[in-house]
């Protein structure tokens, strides 16, 4: 009687660990098809994991292999406070596409390249 005691009080209690432990880091999978810079390094086409780290606010561009990653902080910006989306934006002349900002939800990176170009978007699922 003890363990099914037990196991009623302490089955809620994992349960709730590990909800808080999905909620601190999400990700997504985007695939961007074609090279694109960010800070100066080049980034193949490719899939991409943007995760964010909930509790501070962080977002993070990784490439498929993990050899290359990014982060940034995250703020309310001009995206809804209801949008759910993952998007990156690139600012595109030509061939060449340099990362402007990431989206993750309704929270956004400040604009991450300095040049005035056309925008072109990649949005997950």
């Amino acid at each position: 009687m003890g363990s099914i005691l037990r196991n009623f009080v302490l089955a809620p209690a994992a349960m709730a660990a590990a909800a808080l432990a999905t909620n601190t880091a999400m990700a997504e999978t985007l695939k961007v098809p074609f090279t694109f810079t960010v800070d100066g390094k080049d980034f193949p086409a490719g899939l991409y994991s943007v995760q964010r780290q909930s509790s501070q606010n962080l977002v993070t561009l990784i490439s498929k292999d993990a050899s290359q990653s990014f982060t940034w902080v995250v703020a309310p910006g001009d995206p809804a406070a209801t949008d759910t989306a993952v998007t990156l934006r690139f600012s595109e002349l030509g061939e060449t596409h340099a990362l402007r900002s990431v989206q993750y939800g309704p929270l956004i990176t400040p604009r991450l390249d300095k040049r005035a170009m056309p925008t072109r978007i990649v949005t997950g699922q």
